[in-house]
C-alpha cells in the first residue's frame, strides 16, 4: 500500500462553491454532511438533518462537541417566512457558586474538572427541534450516529492536531484529579496511551448505546431518568456539584432572534446569554464608516478590528443570563449608541474600553430542504474536549461552558447556581427583505462574532461568493491591541497596521482562526454553498 502523511500538502488548492437544486447540507466534517443530506433525500426536511447531524458530530468530531455540549439554532420555516431561535444552553449546578471557587483558592474559572461543567442542553435541543419541526422519529435520525459509533470512524485530518494538542491539557489535569477523569482516557486515548490520529479508527460503543437510550425516551433519560442518574452518582463520587434537581428543572427555551440592518440586508443572531450581539454592535459601528474599495488593504482591516474590539469590549461587560443582565439588548444595539463608538474610532489602534449603552472547541452545521426551510446550528465543548471528564459506561462527555463565568461579584456574569453563562457560540442567518438569503456561521471561541463580522463584509460589501467568503485571509483582535494575522495576509498590510499602532503577530497555523459553513439561495432559487478551507469541511448537494 503507499505510504503518505495525511497532515503534509505542499501545493495550493482551491475549492468552488458547490450548486443544488433541491438541498444543501454543510459541516466541518464530510460525513456529517452526507448524514444531513441522506436524511433530506430519504424525505426528512432541514431540522431531521440538522438534529441526525448533530447526534453524530460527537462521534465525528469529539474535539468540539459531544453529549454534554450546549447548542443554539436558528430555524427558517419557509411556509411562515419566520426565523425562530432555539437556545439550549445549560446551566451552573444549584450547589455552585462563585464564593465556593475563590474558596478553592481560584482567582478565575479553571478550565478542567468538575467546576466549569454545567448541566448540557444539546440533548433537550435536539428533542425539542424535533418535537416542533420534525417529521421523523429520534430514532431514525440517531441511526446514523449509532451505526458511525458501534462500527467506527476514521478521525479527520484537521481533527487529530485539536485531539493531539488538548489530550495534552487533560492529561495533566488528570495527574491532578485521576478518579474524575480516569474515564475519559480509557475513551479518548488508544490503548498505549497517545491520542488517536488522522486515518486511526475511533469507536466507541457506550455512545451508540447512549444514543439508543436517548431515542427510546425522548432524550428524557439524560434530564429525569437512569442517564441522568449516573452523571449525578459519578459526580457525588468523584467531588462534583450535580444533584438530580440541575437535570429535572432544565428546558431549552425557544428566543426571539436579535438582528440588525447593515446596507439593506438583515443580520440574525440569538440574544444573550449568546454573544452573537458582538456581530451586531460591530456592523452597526462599521456600516457608519467608508470602507475601501479594496477588501486586502490596511484600511479595511483597520476599520473591521476597531469596530470588533468596541463592540467585543461591551459584550465581555454586559452580556450574561438575561436575567441578570442590567444592560438592555435594545441600547446596545441601539443608533445612537452605535454612532458614539464610531465616533471613537481613528486611524490610530485604540485601546477598547466598554461604553455606558443606557445613556441613550465548536462544531457547526447548517441545512436547506426542498421546501424552503433552512437550519443554522451551532453544538460546543467550548475548550476542545472541555472539562475532560466522561461519564462511566455512557457515551457522555461534559463541556466546560462555566469556564466563561466571571468570579467577581459586581459582574453580571458572576457565578451563580442555576446560572447561564456567558457564551460563545453562535448561529448566523441572512434576510433581505423579509425573505431567507441563508444560514451561515463561523466557529472557534472568541472568533466567532469576528468571522460573522468578515462573512458579512465579504458577503455585502465586496459581493464574494460563499466560497470565497470563507476563503479570504483573516485577522482576530485578541485584547488590548494585539491582533493576530494569517500568513495568507500580504506583508505590507502588516507594517501598516503594525505603523497605525496594532501589535501584529502572524500566525504560522490557521486553526485558531474559526472554521465555518455557508448556504445562501440565489435569485434563481438554486442554493449556493461554501465550506471552510481551514477544517475538512464538505458541501453535500442534491
Amino acid at each position: 500500500m503507499p505510504q503518505f502523511d495525511p497532515l503534509k500538502y505542499v501545493y495550493p488548492s482551491r475549492r468552488n462553491v458547490v450548486y443544488a437544486r433541491r438541498a444543501m447540507a454543510c459541516t466541518s466534517v464530510p460525513q456529517g454532511a452526507q448524514i444531513g443530506l441522506d436524511v433530506m433525500k430519504a424525505g426528512g426536511n432541514a431540522v431531521d438533518a440538522a438534529v441526525a447531524m448533530a447526534a453524530a458530530m460527537p462521534v465525528l468530531e469529539p474535539t468540539g462537541n459531544g453529549l454534554g455540549s450546549d447548542c443554539f439554532a436558528l430555524v427558517w420555516i419557509e411556509r411562515e417566512k419566520r426565523l425562530y431561535g432555539l437556545n439550549a444552553s445549560g446551566t451552573a449546578p444549584l450547589a455552585l457558586s462563585a464564593e465556593k471557587v475563590r474558596a478553592l483558592g481560584y482567582e478565575e474559572m479553571p478550565k478542567s474538572g468538575w467546576l466549569p461543567t454545567m448541566v448540557p442542553g444539546a440533548p433537550a435541543g435536539w428533542a425539542e427541534l424535533n418535537r416542533r419541526f420534525g417529521t421523523r422519529s429520534l430514532s431514525q435520525l440517531f441511526a446514523p450516529a449509532v451505526l458511525a459509533a458501534r462500527e467506527g470512524v476514521p478521525v479527520a485530518v484537521n481533527v487529530h492536531p485539536q485531539w493531539e494538542k488538548d489530550a495534552r491539557r487533560i492529561y495533566a489535569a488528570a495527574e491532578q484529579d485521576p478518579a474524575a477523569h480516569a474515564y475519559w482516557k480509557t475513551v479518548f486515548l488508544k490503548g498505549d496511551g497517545s491520542p488517536y490520529r488522522a486515518g486511526d479508527l475511533f469507536r466507541w460503543e457506550e455512545y451508540a448505546r447512549t444514543m439508543e437510550e436517548l431515542a427510546e425516551t425522548g432524550c428524557e433519560s439524560y434530564y429525569r431518568g437512569p442517564l441522568m442518574e449516573k452523571i449525578v452518582a459519578f459526580s457525588r463520587e468523584t467531588g462534583g456539584y450535580f444533584c438530580e434537581e440541575d437535570f429535572r428543572a432544565y428546558r431549552p427555551e425557544w428566543v426571539e432572534p436579535i438582528t440588525a440592518d447593515y446596507k439593506g440586508y438583515t443580520v440574525c443572531e440569538i440574544p444573550p446569554n449568546g454573544h452573537g450581539i458582538t456581530v451586531l454592535m460591530a456592523l452597526n459601528i462599521l456600516k457608519g464608516l467608508e470602507l475601501s474599495g479594496e477588501r486586502d488593504c490596511a484600511d479595511t482591516y483597520h476599520k473591521i478590528l476597531e469596530s470588533i474590539k468596541l463592540a467585543f469590549a461591551d459584550a465581555k461587560k454586559y452580556v450574561a443570563d438575561p436575567r441578570y443582565m442590567r444592560t438592555r439588548v435594545e441600547d446596545m444595539l441601539s443608533e445612537e449608541y452605535a454612532a458614539r463608538r464610531r465616533a471613537l474610532i481613528s486611524n490610530q489602534a485604540l485601546w477598547p474600553e466598554a461604553g455606558d449603552p443606557s445613556c441613550g472547541g465548536t462544531i457547526y452545521l447548517c441545512t436547506a430542504d426542498p421546501e424552503g426551510n433552512m437550519v443554522s446550528f451551532i453544538q460546543s465543548n467550548y475548550n476542545m474536549f472541555g472539562a475532560g471528564i466522561a461519564i462511566p459506561g455512557t457515551g457522555i462527555s461534559l463541556q466546560n461552558r462555566g469556564a466563561n463565568f466571571s468570579l467577581d461579584e459586581s459582574s453580571d456574569n458572576c457565578l451563580a447556581g442555576g446560572k447561564k453563562s456567558y457564551h460563545t457560540i453562535i448561529p448566523g442567518f441572512l434576510m433581505k427583505d423579509g425573505e431567507a438569503v441563508g444560514p451561515f456561521g463561523v466557529m472557534g471561541a472568541f472568533m466567532q462574532p469576528q468571522g460573522h463580522v468578515l462573512v458579512v463584509v465579504n458577503t455585502v460589501d465586496y459581493h464574494m461568493n460563499p466560497q470565497q467568503a470563507l476563503d479570504a485571509p483573516r485577522m482576530q483582535w485578541t485584547g488590548g491591541t494585539h491582533i493576530q494575522l494569517e500568513r495568507e495576509v500580504p506583508a505590507h498590510i502588516g507594517r501598516e497596521l503594525a505603523a497605525m499602532g496594532h501589535e501584529v503577530e502572524v500566525l504560522n497555523t490557521n486553526i485558531t482562526m474559526g472554521r465555518g459553513q455557508i448556504i445562501w439561495r440565489t435569485d434563481n432559487g438554486l442554493l449556493a454553498g461554501g465550506t471552510e478551507p481551514r477544517c475538512d469541511g464538505t458541501v453535500a448537494a442534491w
